[in-house]
């Protein structure tokens, strides 16, 4: 399509001269004001902050095609990878161009589904550690705070399948990793949306205490590295047949002629932790909250879990995890609902035309992806938690269109690489849960909120915990 508009063209929210439309967010809920203007003012209007004037899309054919034209014509924003690069380091996440396609050589051999199969037993084994520790919880009468556990759950399952540790953070809660990751992704969030980089000229306790974390979480993964390069060194045999996400990084580092360096090792190697931790813990906790609300879909899930595991409390079958179509459904419709990045930045390489509009390189693109999961049209009642809609006969959700307006774990060649390896602890938990307890929703407690903290994160998970008699 040739371009008719530029981006002054553009309908949009109107700001102060100074700030433009900064000070109308809530640095918390950047994501709810991103949505409201895009339903105030259509699928490609303007907003300006400070100086910066910005498209916002939310017409789902165009973010498909902007997807699929990253590297080259669309990148993450330069702010975003400086803001990321301050605090953490250069990996495949905050990579472009040609350092990108490297990097993501060296990610993607490290996730393949034949990766996921040999780290199943320890998959088992690190969700009946938290099976055993919910109930013994329960059998005390103790609440139990089931979003710390998932998170601190899911930051064990990371670490283990990427630097082969037991950090065991879900038995011990004085271990530092998890509150220091909590505490980046929070400070990201907050520079991003902040009116300009005070933290480059003077920094504030927050910024001093990032900076903390930051250090520490460098230091546990260069003591990881260093513990990789020894168990190598003691047994080659590695180098052809790892078992971890690092010792393929090593490996592939120190293979001659490598393009790799020790700052490809230990940027990716953290990017792992941070990608895999928050974002699935997340997706997870959105469903049970869900789930705890609706006996019906409970019920179903249960009978499914009972059917795919059999006796035993937790999966122990690898092949198995394609059989719960009904749990694949209910994590297709909580993402719908609540997709852990509900919009993505990105920034023009070059001069491009994204529908009539001509935007110049460098030009900001906010990309709202949550919204035509609430379209009507394709969602009947769509504000409503209804799995079946994905296993109903001639169904839009069924018939394929919506998968390409749907980017849960984003689209194109960028697509999220742990895609697989997510969707397997999704799985197992869920399943776990519902083989083994009975969610109840805690009527008392306020309403959840959607908290922008790099990913959507929910202000807290007020669900009880009743166990079902142990299977044998």
């Amino acid at each position: 399509m040739s371009a008719t508009r530029t981006l002054e063209d553009l309908p949009g929210p109107k700001g102060s001269w100074f700030f433009g439309n900064m000070r109308q967010i809530s640095s918390m809920q950047f994501h709810l004001s991103l949505e409201r203007w895009a339903q105030e003012f259509g699928p490609l209007c303007k907003v300006r902050f400070g100086p910066s004037r910005m498209l916002i899309l939310s017409d789902p054919a165009l973010i498909g095609g902007m997807l699929r034209d990253r590297p080259d014509a669309f990148r993450r924003t330069s702010r975003s990878a400086r803001i990321a690069g301050e605090l953490l380091t250069v990996g495949v996440f905050s990579s472009e161009g040609e350092d990108w396609k490297m990097q993501r050589k060296l990610v993607m051999r490290a996730l393949t589904p034949e990766v996921i199969r040999g780290f199943f037993p320890t998959l088992v084994a690190l969700t009946e550690r938290l099976l055993a520790r919910w109930r013994v919880a329960t059998a005390a009468g103790r609440t139990v705070d089931v979003l710390r556990d998932l998170k601190a759950w899911t930051l064990d399952v990371t670490i283990w399948i990427a630097m082969g540790q037991d950090i065991n953070t879900l038995e011990h809660p004085d271990n530092s990793l998890q509150s220091d990751i909590e505490q980046i992704f929070n400070r990201i969030a907050r520079r991003l949306t902040a009116p300009f980089a005070h933290w480059r000229y003077f920094k504030l306790p927050a910024d001093r205490q990032a900076d903390a974390c930051s250090a520490r979480i460098h230091a546990t993964v260069a003591g990881f590295v260093a513990e990789t390069r020894k168990r190598i060194a003691a047994n080659p045999a590695l180098r052809a047949k790892p078992t971890n996400l690092l010792e393929a990084f090593v490996a592939a580092r120190d293979e001659q002629g490598s393009e790799f360096t020790d700052r490809h090792v230990i940027g990716n190697a953290i990017t792992m932790v941070f990608a895999g931790e928050d974002t699935t813990s997340n997706t997870m906790a959105w469903l049970l909250d869900f789930v705890a609300r609706d006996p019906a879909v409970a019920a179903r899930l249960a009978a499914e879990a009972d059917a795919v595991i059999g006796a035993g409390p937790v999966l122990r079958e690898f092949g198995a995890l394609d059989r719960f179509t009904y749990t694949d459904a209910c994590v297709d419709e909580a993402m719908r609902l609540k997709p852990v990045a509900p919009f993505l930045g990105l920034e023009t390489n070059r001069p491009v035309v994204v529908g009539d509009v001509a935007l110049e390189a460098r030009t900001p693109v906010m990309v709202i992806t949550r919204l035509a999961g609430r379209s009507e049209e394709d969602f009947p009642q769509a504000e409503v938690f209804r799995p079946e809609r994905w296993l109903e006969a001639g169904s839009t959700a069924v018939g394929g269109d919506p998968g390409r307006k749907l980017f849960p774990f984003g689209g194109g060649p960028r697509f999220c690489p742990g895609r697989y390896l997510a969707m397997a602890e999704i799985k197992m938990i869920v399943a776990m849960v519902a083989k083994n307890f009975t969610l109840e929703p805690d009527r008392d407690a306020a309403p959840v909120k959607e908290l922008f903290t790099f990913t959507m994160t929910p202000s807290a998970l007020p669900v009880h915990l009743r166990a079902k008699p142990e299977s044998s």
